[in-house]
């Protein structure tokens, strides 16, 4: 039995599937990913990439933040659409099989596929607020501003994403730790399991039904039962659902 055909056999077995996804699972609907070769953290700026995602620098120079979450975070996200993977996982989830997508994105394209549960470790850039008065605002009151976005109140918007220095939210972490303990196949794709304390979750798997999709060999692929070395839409694209 080849690797496609054990991955089908799984997913029609299973009824408490979870997801955990990272930038790869986006890379196919136009989005760069961080650590690849043509990643953002490869870009020449004035200042490193990761310390201009820091909440520190946010708050010392808003300026050049948003000058780059403008040009590399936002507006690629505007024109992207969801893939075969994004919407293989929301047909599970709509057939009953799958119960969550854990996504280390910040993108919403899950959701945009039809999606519901998604648990969005990193936050989204859907979802802004003031920092002054926690007024709510939407992806068009950063796309849409000049320069830094401020509220009527005069108080700088933020986006709901999780900088680097700053905390996941303790709410997603348990509801994240509750779906993958209660999931009888957990697939991971699209992510190289190096981004900390995201990729820790995976250890509250107690199920034997492990699957990595993934380019690249990650960390996680000895402890898997089954791995698949290709483009996760690729890969989702075939099942048969």
């Amino acid at each position: 039995m080849d690797s496609m055909q054990t991955l089908q056999q799984y997913i029609d077995q299973s009824s408490r599937i979870v997801f955990f996804g990272g930038a790869g699972v986006s890379t196919e609907s136009g989005i760069k990913d961080f650590r690849g070769v043509d990643g953002l953290y490869h870009l020449k700026y004035k200042y490193n990439p990761e310390t201009i995602l820091s909440h520190s620098f946010f708050l010392r120079h808003p300026e050049d933040f948003y000058e780059f979450y403008q040009d590399k975070i936002v507006q690629p996200t505007l024109t992207a659409q969801p893939n075969a993977a994004h919407c293989a996982l929301a047909r599970l989830e709509e057939l009953g099989k799958l119960t969550a997508v854990v996504t280390q994105n910040i993108d919403g394209l899950h959701q945009m596929a039809g999606s519901r549960n998604v648990l969005e470790l990193h936050g989204t850039i859907h979802r802004n607020y003031c920092m002054q008065c926690g007024q709510a605002y939407p992806l068009e009151a950063i796309s849409q501003a000049d320069g830094v976005p401020h509220c009527q109140c005069g108080g700088i918007i933020k986006p709901d994403v999780v900088l680097y220095e700053e905390p996941l939210n303790d709410t997603v972490i348990s509801q994240t730790i509750q779906a993958i303990s209660q999931a009888d196949l957990l697939i991971v794709g699209g992510t190289s399991l190096t981004v900390y304390p995201a990729a820790s979750f995976l250890d509250f798997y107690q199920g034997s039904r492990l699957v990595v999709i993934n380019l690249d060999i990650t960390s996680y692929d000895s402890k898997a039962a089954l791995t698949i070395n290709g483009k996760i839409g690729e890969v989702l694209g075939q099942l048969k659902l």
